[in-house]
């Protein structure tokens, strides 16, 4: 059974965690370097964007996440952790991975009370996928090696590059656990002797 890592600094951690065991895998906080260890994939949650970089510069997470992601880790970012993976976003800044190649724009369908649900016909499923946006953000750019994946008026807001997939909403919040499903798969199917360190 796949042990999936959620980045527990701050967000959506405990959704997360509910939706891995709904589907048939296992997790463990990752807080420290040492959590990445042993570890068959990981989950960015939702949450603060600006503090979750700030929380893992603080615990020294920032290069440790950037060398397990190289690696090939099987990875999630979704909302808050579509932008932490990203290689840069449209205004301000902040501490970002810059392992997805793509530019965000954060927020960029309003504000807390402009957040929405949508049937997003996603590449690969069989029937739509009820997404819920919340202060989300979306993909402005995208570079040559990333697959959108999903869209919402022409905007990406689900995109793959190798191992780390990202999205604009949030599968958390929805008993549809199709995308952690495919956190397991790869998990599961990666090869034991990739990222060896």
């Amino acid at each position: 059974m796949a042990t999936v890592g959620v980045l527990a600094l701050q967000g959506d951690v405990r959704e997360h965690a509910n939706a891995i065991q709904a589907a048939g895998g296992m997790w463990t906080p990752v807080r420290h370097p040492e959590d990445l260890d042993g570890i068959d994939a990981l989950i960015l949650p939702g949450g603060e964007s600006t503090t979750i970089g700030r929380l893992a510069g603080i615990y020294g997470l920032i290069e440790p996440l950037r060398a397990a992601i190289a690696d090939g880790l099987p990875t999630l970012g979704t909302c808050a952790g579509m932008i932490f993976l990203a290689a840069g976003m449209m205004q301000g800044e902040q501490v970002q991975l810059g392992v997805l190649d793509v530019i965000v724009e954060r927020n960029a369908f309003g504000r807390q009370n402009e957040s929405f649900e949508a049937n997003l016909e996603v590449a690969g499923f069989d029937r739509p996928f009820r997404a819920v946006f919340i202060r989300a953000p979306w993909v402005v750019k995208v570079g040559g090696g990333v697959e959108v994946v999903a869209t919402v008026d022409d905007h990406p807001v689900m995109v793959r590059q190798g191992n780390i997939l990202a999205s604009s909403f949030h599968p958390e919040l929805t008993s549809d656990v199709r995308i952690h499903t495919m956190v397991l798969q790869a998990a599961e199917s990666r090869d034991p002797r990739d990222g060896e360190r």
